[in-house]
């Protein structure tokens, strides 16, 4: 029997660019909430970094634990932050604002990642001294070249991910606008519980099928988008 073998420190900077991302994720869309009028997620304790409470067990430690071991582009989901569309001031425009402050929290944080790195690429080259020293470490060129590409790429997986115009994902947010206005709350039952099940198919079709529509269009939306906004290029 063939065993899995893990290169530790790439899981170390894996889960720690995950983590971010979906717990900055949970609280754009809180936030949104909140300006809009909502206080729901406020109430709950949601707006906090704190990511204990963001922690789904399957989608921030189950799945991403899973797509790793299956080296597939690492991502998942924490738990979704509760708002309620009766406290908006027009219920379908807001939700839209509110669905697509997650994925906008992750493309800002890509462009700070690749901010960084284009910071870091300018002055690496002059460093002398301490600073040179600390280029030279093991930390410095785990964060350069593992964490940072990482945390710009998981970021990206996650926008687009969640761009997908298919119930539960932010996209659908975009369906929202031409549901009838009775029909609003049966859609948002709908669609609190049907993120665990759509999520299993995105695992367990590419396994059984060996076909990944959706790695291959991640690879074509976040990892065009990627190349373009780093200073090298990614994975």
């Amino acid at each position: 029997m063939t065993g899995i073998t893990l290169n530790i420190p790439l899981v170390i900077c894996q889960v720690l660019a995950f983590v971010p991302a979906i717990v900055l994720h949970e609280v754009g869309h809180g936030f949104a909430a909140y300006k809009l009028g909502d206080p729901t997620a406020k109430r709950q304790g949601r707006l906090t970094l704190n990511p204990l409470a963001h922690v789904d067990t399957f989608g921030t430690v189950i799945m991403p634990a899973l797509l790793m071991l299956m080296s597939m582009p690492v991502f998942g989901y924490a738990k979704p932050v509760p708002y309620n569309p009766g406290y908006f001031k027009n219920p379908r425009r807001d939700d839209f604002l509110v669905g697509m402050a997650g994925p906008l929290a992750n493309l800002l944080q890509a462009i700070l990642g690749s901010f960084v790195a284009f910071a870091l690429d300018l002055t690496l080259g002059n460093a002398t001294g301490m600073a040179a020293q600390l280029v030279d470490s093991m930390a410095f060129q785990y964060f350069y070249w593992y964490f940072l590409p990482l945390y710009v790429m998981i970021n990206l997986y996650l926008m687009f991910f969640n761009l997908l115009p298919v119930p539960p994902l932010d996209g659908s947010s975009i369906i929202a606008l031409l549901v009838p206005r009775k029909h609003l709350g049966t859609y948002y039952r709908i669609q609190q519980y049907a993120l665990p099940v759509f999520m299993l198919l995105v695992i367990v079709v590419p396994y059984v099928l060996h076909v990944n529509p959706i790695g291959a269009y991640l690879d074509v939306t976040a990892g065009t988008l990627g190349n373009l906004l780093y200073p090298h290029e990614l994975f």
